[in-house]
């Protein structure tokens, strides 16, 4: 069997492949919504993570989590009454996102469904990793149905339900006729959607592909996490410090919810059409460590994250040196410390020149399925507007990143970077690795 780079997670037919590039962004994040406010809190560390009183009420140990502002009313400004009633938490995120980037491109959202013009050229791979499935169920399908009253589910309950319902609803607003599905692969699903519409485009399969994730809020997704330990526990009085990436006080992570989807476009479309340019896809991989080497349904094996960040690298056709910046999985739990010490290794740079780290999740938490997604956004807007956000509550680095202190900055850098590696690393012993360059 060949190495880890001659193992193709694709198969890319003929010589000629088109450069994929990203013209359009739409983000729901608990600190803002938009990408104008997006990058203005990322900018200036502004968390999105605030006390929950209904997980106080529920007497769980982590009663804080990462929740998008706005609620119904924003939704009103998207959709009439009648659409936005039919919607749980995961779809309304994964509707606003799907609208803003589409327009955020430089398209029309179509004003009426009768008689629209189909856009047999545009797919979507949107995912979600619990999705609204557990938040339909536990308030409206189980409660009826054991009162007997289960017609008043009505016509629109299967598809809160199904996980395939956010790539749904996406086509459904905007009359998508290419490729429309869903993935689902825990905290990996925002990345690999993104990969594997990047890699329907190269092969010719569509000229734009919607792509991201969305996560919809429930306390009994929070319970679920809670009851492993995985949760911060020791913040309840202080929610903007409870998401402590990289640092020694780290207790766990915090939960959180929304939305990134992003446009992917053939460089030919998006040069026929003068679009903007955030960003060019330069490649990636996904795989799973086969729960060994101390792989598990929780822990990845070192050996498969290796692969697949080694493996993302060639596809991308370029080195460690290359790497300016690194998105990373990092979570505020015990697997912070050996990722960054793995990326030492697969790197293989000075300190010196070590890229950057940046955790975004210290803002907004962890948004499970959506992490990836909200998180690939971020590292496109520090792309293109030239910033290295902060690490916020790392203050106190763990010892055993001493040495890469001055690559872990705690103050917003204004600092162009060229190259970004997004690594996202999920349940199930699965990893997801992008690489990303600045457009010129």
């Amino acid at each position: 069997m060949g190495g880890v780079c001659n193992q193709v997670l694709f198969l890319k037919l003929g010589d000629q492949v088109d450069r994929v590039v990203i013209t359009g962004m739409g983000v729901v994040a608990p600190n803002a919504h938009g990408l104008l406010h997006f990058e203005a809190a990322l900018r200036a560390s502004i968390s999105g993570i605030a006390f929950r009183p209904e997980l106080a009420q529920l007497s769980l140990g982590c009663q804080v989590a990462g929740v998008p502002p706005g609620g119904e009313a924003l939704l009103a400004t998207y959709l009439t009454a009648p659409e936005y009633k039919r919607l749980n938490s995961c779809l309304s995120y994964a509707a606003i996102a799907a609208l803003d980037c589409w327009q955020d491109a430089g398209f029309v959202v179509p004003s009426c469904r009768a008689n629209r013009q189909v856009e047999w050229e545009t797919g979507a791979i949107i995912g979600t990793g619990i999705g609204g499935s557990l938040e339909t169920a536990a308030d409206t399908v189980i409660p009826l149905v054991d009162s007997g009253d289960y017609r008043r589910i009505g016509s629109t309950g299967v598809e809160r339900m199904m996980n395939s319902g956010v790539s749904a609803i996406t086509s459904s607003l905007l009359a998508l006729g290419g490729l429309v599905t869903s993935n689902s692969n825990a905290c990996a699903t925002g990345a690999e959607a993104i990969l594997f519409a990047a890699e329907h485009i190269r092969r010719g399969g569509a000229s734009r592909m919607l792509a991201g994730a969305a996560e919809g809020f429930s306390p009994y997704v929070c319970g679920g996490f809670d009851s492993m330990r995985l949760l911060n526990r020791t913040a309840n009085a202080d929610p903007h410090r409870a998401s402590r990436p990289l640092s020694k006080t780290a207790a766990g992570f915090v939960p959180s919810a929304g939305a990134a989807i992003l446009l992917l476009e053939s460089l030919t479309s998006a040069v026929g059409r003068n679009a903007r340019i955030y960003a060019e896809y330069l490649g990636g991989y996904a795989n799973c460590g086969g729960h060994s080497g101390g792989g598990s349904m929780t822990a990845s094996n070192p050996a498969g994250v290796r692969r697949c960040i080694a493996a993302a690298l060639h596809d991308a056709g370029v080195d460690g040196s290359d790497v300016d910046l690194v998105n990373g999985h990092f979570t505020g739990t015990g697997a912070d410390i050996p990722s960054v010490l793995l990326l030492e290794e697969i790197l293989d740079v000075d300190v010196e020149t070590f890229p950057y780290l940046t955790a975004t999740k210290g803002l907004v938490g962890h948004a499970l399925g959506a992490a990836g997604a909200i998180e690939t956004v971020a590292a496109v807007l520090q792309l293109y507007s030239g910033f290295i956000h902060a690490n916020v509550n790392c203050e106190d680095l763990h010892p055993a990143l001493n040495h890469l202190a001055d690559r872990i900055p705690t103050t917003t850098l204004d600092r162009q970077a060229n190259v970004v590696m997004k690594t996202s690393f999920g349940f199930g012993d699965v990893n997801c690795c992008l690489l990303l360059r600045a457009w010129r």
